[in-house]
């Protein structure tokens, strides 16, 4: 098993910080969520009126668990020259046997439409080919959100199916759009697929 990554780490480019969760970041997080639940709870079942504190702090304390045994990296995202928390993106559902994470995203309502969540999954799956030494990253998305379809396409995945009932949201099965990264080193040559 490989060493541990230290929840300490941040992941940056000119516009965005990306860092684990930390214990203050509940009340940002609870703020962010009820802001954006006409834009994100239709996709994600959790972003909900009911949403709160408590569930914040459960979450941040989820996620921390996951930092310690590998299995899942959330990296909660903020402006680089404000500070102000943009949302999530993280790499979840760890396949050891196959190598490969799913990557999911969200963005606050108030920063949606600005590149950010680009940039933010761009350097999630860049973290996901480097320090985890992935040889595969999906993105799974519901058929008709095509928001995060954009941002699928935008990062060079590719678009490889259908799958028949694969998300479970709001109490029932929706098919989802199956797209793939891979490190751009084992991109086959004379590829029109740009990665990451």
């Amino acid at each position: 098993m490989s060493e541990p990554i230290p929840d300490s780490l941040e992941l940056r480019d000119a516009v965005l910080t990306l860092r684990p969760y930390r214990g203050e970041d509940a009340g940002a997080l609870f703020a962010a969520v009820h802001e954006s639940i006409e834009s994100v709870g239709r996709w994600l079942p959790w972003c909900h009126a009911d949403y709160g504190e408590a569930d914040a702090q459960s979450w941040i304390a989820h996620c921390a668990e996951g930092w310690r045994t590998g299995e899942h990296y959330t990296f909660a995202v903020f402006d680089a020259d404000t500070a102000q928390f943009c949302g999530a993106v993280g790499l979840n559902q760890r396949n050891r046997a196959h190598n490969f994470m799913n990557l999911g995203y969200w963005i606050r309502a108030s920063r949606q439409g600005q590149g950010v969540v680009r940039r933010a999954a761009r350097l999630a799956a860049g973290f996901g080919f480097g320090h985890l030494g992935l040889t595969r990253i999906e993105i799974v998305t519901m058929s008709d959100n095509l928001a995060s379809q954009k941002v699928a396409v935008a990062l060079g995945a590719m678009f490889e199916g259908i799958a028949r009932n694969r998300i479970v949201a709001h109490g029932r099965a929706h098919d989802g759009l199956v797209y793939s990264l891979i490190p751009p080193a084992t991109e086959p040559a004379g590829s029109d697929d740009a990665q990451i």
